[in-house]
């Protein structure tokens, strides 16, 4: 997979652009650089998925980006997975739950199962770099993490972005940024 740069715009129709406070004339759309390293550090990631009744199906999991996309895992049976078999659209969203600080991000795309074990073992690795001994310490809570995926207990997606947002906030200011792939 080849990571794409995305066209980057500032929405002002939802930012603080628009708004007469201190510093609101300076909001400006933030760098596609400073998301993919924010998807690198974040630890906790929400996907929602599409039950086939329509209705949404919404939970925690980690999530690791790599070579242009956002990956995870999920047991077969797993109510995303499912989900997942009928319909492949999903959103990833990570961020912070604070108004003070924070960049909070929401990735759209497609999931597409993960089955070359080249690849496989890839992103099994930046899942290690990113969550370190919850992933590789037999007292992780993630432990045997990539030998699920290898034995083939575990599916691994990759969520490449059709579409992705980032809302910039301090507390005074906020920004909404759009990227478009």
């Amino acid at each position: 997979m080849t990571a794409k740069q995305p066209k980057t715009e500032l929405d002002t129709r939802y930012s603080s652009a628009l708004h007469p406070r201190p510093g609101a004339e300076d909001v400006t759309a933030t760098d596609w650089a400073e998301v993919e390293r924010r998807l690198r550090a974040a630890e906790v990631f929400w996907i929602t998925t599409v039950r086939p009744d329509g209705r949404l199906h919404v939970t925690p999991l980690i999530a690791a980006w790599h070579d242009g996309a956002l990956h995870f895992s999920t047991g077969r049976a797993e109510q995303k997975a499912r989900n997942l078999a009928g319909n492949p659209q999903c959103a990833l969203t990570t961020g912070q739950a604070s108004l003070s600080e924070g960049l909070d991000i929401v990735v759209e795309g497609r999931a597409e199962q993960v089955t070359d074990p080249a690849r496989q073992d890839e992103v099994i690795a930046a899942f290690e770099e990113q969550y370190g001994e919850h992933v590789t310490s037999p007292d992780g809570l993630f432990f045997g993490f990539g030998d699920n995926i290898r034995k083939g207990g575990d599916l691994l997606f990759a969520v490449a972005p059709g579409t992705a947002y980032g809302f910039g906030h301090d507390g005074q200011v906020f920004s909404h940024t759009r990227y478009t792939f």
